[in-house]
């Protein structure tokens, strides 16, 4: 659907593709709604109490139907909020569009920017002067920090998406740069158990499935790091048929996802059976040259880790002799020895390049963490100390109490007696 906007009308500052892919845009913003109940109620409220008035927002997050109806539940809270993209491939141009013409939300996105303009989106993003940085990966606030020390003092403080991010932030204070607080948004029970195992577990798959076509049963896949994200993509893959065999550095995951039914080897051992590989560590070189040199031809190599360093896509062109795009979003490899690997999105996050980003409903809760996470931090402003806060269990409980009321499912309480025999040290056998 294309319209004809008289660039005039449209006064709040942007830089996307195309704003006349609004229509097309708020199409689909709607119909995500519909799945974030938890969000959506929070919208409401926010509307109503303005608890954000006043408080300008820089938000680095993948630009998606989902991130923006959290954008515009930080719009009705009276936020002033600008948001860019958190990774060059992630833009959902439509989405952009209608966020600019139908919100009114300045947005400095478009699917496919080279590196170089999304580092000066960045800049812009801190040109609004945020008092809080809504992060994914921590680019912003890394910026910020190492470039803009002088509106430190401004800053009320972020909140974090990611566990890469949160890895980020963690270093960062150590070194003393970090000096005030970091909500870490990732870790609430609410974000990572759902958000991490049950839409990265489900997206990565679509997003591979939708590059490539292929069947997924029969296949050995190979999936790096058994983390909460490893866990989703391991358990979605043997779902749909495939031989998973699992590696990691941890010897306790090791042993989960041994205990968990899967196998668990080196990387070296698991390169020369593998069909399929997808890294989900948040590490870097995770798949190196040693592994390509001993892989299949034809296999497939996927990342699902925040950025697309975990696979050595430097060695992988100083192997081959060319490399060309056989399908969307999909490149052919031909190494120097005959034989070819396939690499989906680029490297960077395949549910997010190949695919559209984890299912609305599972976002829900990851959202309402962030805005409640920003009217948090409001409302504590001066009172926490600086480095990685955790977000407090109390929102926490109340996502999940309005996700279970939304999905119809109610849950026991505790009687009195029970209460007591909780909080007692007498009663026992």
């Amino acid at each position: 659907m294309t319209i004809t906007i008289a660039p005039e009308t449209v006064t709040v500052k942007h830089e996307i593709k195309d704003i006349t892919l609004a229509p097309l845009g708020k199409q689909r913003i709607e119909w995500a709604s519909r799945e974030m109940p938890v969000l959506r109620q929070i919208r409401d409220r926010f509307a109503s109490e303005k608890p954000l008035a006043g408080i300008r927002i820089a938000a680095c997050c993948h630009v998606t139907t989902e991130t923006a109806n959290l954008a515009i539940a930080l719009k009705a809270a009276g936020a002033d909020a600008v948001l860019i993209a958190s990774n060059p491939l992630s833009t959902q141009d439509d989405v952009a569009a209608s966020l600019v013409y139908d919100h009114g939300i300045s947005v400095f996105a478009i699917k496919g920017e080279d590196n170089a303009t999304y580092h000066r989106h960045v800049e812009m993003a801190l040109a609004h002067r945020p008092h809080i940085i809504v992060d994914d990966g921590s680019d912003v606030t890394t910026t910020l920090v190492l470039h803009h020390a002088d509106q430190i003092p401004e800053i009320i403080g972020t909140t974090e998406e990611t566990t890469t991010g949160l890895v980020r932030l963690n270093a960062m204070f150590r070194d003393g740069k970090l000096t005030f607080p970091a909500i870490a948004v990732n870790d609430a029970e609410t974000k990572h158990f759902f958000d991490n195992r049950y839409g990265t577990g489900q997206s990565t798959l679509d997003g591979i499935i939708r590059a490539t076509n292929i069947l997924l049963a029969g296949k050995v896949i190979v999936v790096a790091g058994y983390g909460w994200c490893g866990k989703g993509v391991a358990l979605r893959a043997r779902g749909m048929g495939a031989n998973v065999v699992v590696t990691e550095i941890n010897p306790v995951a090791a042993i989960e996802a041994a205990m968990d039914g899967f196998r668990v080897m080196t990387m070296d051992e698991a390169a020369k059976i593998g069909d399929i590989f997808i890294t989900v560590t948040g590490n870097k070189h995770v798949i190196r040259r040693e592994h390509f040199e001993t892989m299949k031809d034809g296999a497939i190599v996927a990342n699902s880790g925040h950025f697309d360093l975990e696979i050595d896509l430097v060695s992988l062109n100083d192997l081959s002799e060319s490399a060309s795009f056989v399908r969307n979003f999909t490149q052919e490899y031909q190494l120097k020895t005959g034989k070819s690997i396939i690499v989906i999105g680029e490297g960077r996050l395949v549910n997010l390049a190949a695919a559209e980003g984890h299912p609305a409903s599972v976002m829900d809760m990851s959202f309402a963490n962030q805005a409640l996470a920003c009217e948090f931090l409001v409302k504590n402003k001066g009172n926490l100390p600086a480095g990685v806060v955790p977000i407090p269990k109390d929102i926490d409980q109340e996502i999940a109490r309005l996700k279970l009321q939304a999905m119809g499912i109610t849950i026991d309480t505790l009687t009195p007696e029970q209460v007591h025999y909780l909080n007692s040290w007498t009663e026992g056998t």
